[in-house]
């Protein structure tokens, strides 16, 4: 009895250790990947955020911003998907408010707003100045570094073989939560590890 009771002790002290790589050395044990499918789902999603924060980005400024969110945070994305659907008429947000529900955690990317003082015109201003009189509009080459983040990221999830899909709905529903303070032009991220893309369940 007390051999099993030492065993037991030995497994919960390697479980403890394991996330900071030193279970090893105390013992050796099986790990079923289901049981640890969502550490290294969060671990994926850092990894992303770093991939969307390094992106090349228009003059160097750095203004998206990153937030990962989990568990009641995706419930609560999701409540809010449906009451956009209600209020706009969009009936694919009803769609992706249930796809959402299987990701294990949601990268969201936005960007402040702020002009580069390049006067291309791009966002159908003339100049700079003449757009800044419309806060509320977004600078083109803002919109662009948000791109190239949401590309930069959804190329390592690739990478590190995750399900994922880019979700306007989600993000605009986030932007109506306000998480983002001061950000528009958001995308939702969610990610996955299953036997399919549970957000290609495109019904």
């Amino acid at each position: 009895m007390s051999k099993n009771v030492n065993y037991y002790k030995y497994i919960c002290l390697a479980k403890w250790l394991y996330p900071w790589g030193l279970g090893g050395f105390f013992f050796t044990m099986l790990l079923n990947e289901r049981h640890t499918r969502r550490e290294r789902l969060l671990k994926v999603a850092e990894a992303m955020a770093t991939s969307a924060r390094t992106a090349p980005k228009g003059k160097g400024f750095d203004i998206i911003e990153i937030l990962i969110i989990t568990d009641e945070h995706i419930a609560e994305l999701s409540a809010a998907m449906l009451r956009y659907s209600e209020k706009s008429g969009l009936k694919f947000f009803i769609r992706d408010a249930g796809n959402l529900q299987h990701a294990e955690a949601v990268v969201l990317i936005g960007t402040k707003i702020q002009t580069h003082g390049l006067n291309c015109g791009y966002c159908g201003f003339p100049t700079c100045d003449e757009k800044n009189g419309h806060p509320e509009i977004p600078c083109s080459l803002n919109s662009v570094d948000v791109g190239i983040a949401i590309g930069s990221a959804c190329a390592t999830a690739a990478d590190m073989r995750v399900d994922s899909r880019v979700m306007f709905s989600a993000g605009r529903a986030a932007q109506e939560l306000g998480w983002m303070p001061e950000c528009s032009n958001i995308y939702a991220i969610p990610i996955s590890c299953s036997s399919k893309n549970p957000f290609f369940d495109r019904k």
